[in-house]
């Protein structure tokens, strides 16, 4: 099962947009957008119509607002994977049908007080799961390493899919993340905050690395 290191971006503006994906698109795989409305979470990112710059990273979308299904209709053609919050979606095999049917990768996230039942009968439908490790809506949220229950908890469920943990993942928390079954990594203010985004990029998967030896 691959693992890999995603950088996540907030933007507010095409102009926040382009240099952030300048800042991470060289060296990542995968860029993780966070998508925020405002009323699911507190803060905003991506509320204009933005357009993705020149680059070659898979993108995936983490819809962290109350209304996914008109988001993913006007914007699933910039997107390879989608990750939606089950607690927004009244039926959530509609909303899978939906992103497949688009041809794109479907996920469903959960918050810290989301309990692993909520998706469970979902995993064999799905591509991926996310849990935040932090309560979402800002950089450098505290890590909340007793979420690291639920990874635990999906990775004997389904030993297939593709766990991602989102929140605090720095040097410091990132093998705990990994020993608990995590596959996926979001890391936000670690690598995008850096002041050396790429060597920030890379100690992450040298820990991995030297860890996995």
């Amino acid at each position: 099962m691959r693992k890999e290191i995603i950088p996540s971006i907030i933007a507010n503006s095409q102009e926040e947009l382009n240099e952030l994906i300048d800042r991470v698109k060289d060296f990542a795989k995968t860029i993780q957008l966070d998508v925020m409305d405002g009323q699911f979470v507190q803060n905003t990112s991506f509320q204009f119509d933005f357009t993705l710059p020149e680059h070659s990273c898979h993108v995936e979308a983490h819809l962290m607002i109350k209304d996914p299904i008109s988001w993913i209709q006007k914007h699933h053609n910039k997107i390879d994977t989608i990750l939606v919050h089950i607690e927004t979606t009244d039926n959530p095999s509609e909303i899978i049908d939906m992103v497949k049917g688009l041809g794109k990768r479907i996920g469903f996230a959960l918050n810290p007080k989301i309990p692993v039942g909520d998706v469970k009968h979902y995993l064999e439908k799905i591509d991926e799961v996310l849990v935040m490790t932090v309560n979402p809506g800002f950089y450098g949220s505290e890590f909340l390493p007793e979420a690291l229950d639920k990874v635990e908890e999906f990775r004997k469920l389904a030993n297939w899919v593709d766990i991602e943990v989102d929140g605090g993942i720095t040097d410091q928390t990132i093998m705990q993340a990994h020993n608990a079954g995590a596959n996926l990594f979001i890391s936000g203010s670690y690598i995008v905050k850096s002041d050396n985004p790429k060597k920030a990029y890379e100690n992450l998967v040298k820990i991995l690395e030297e860890n996995q030896q």
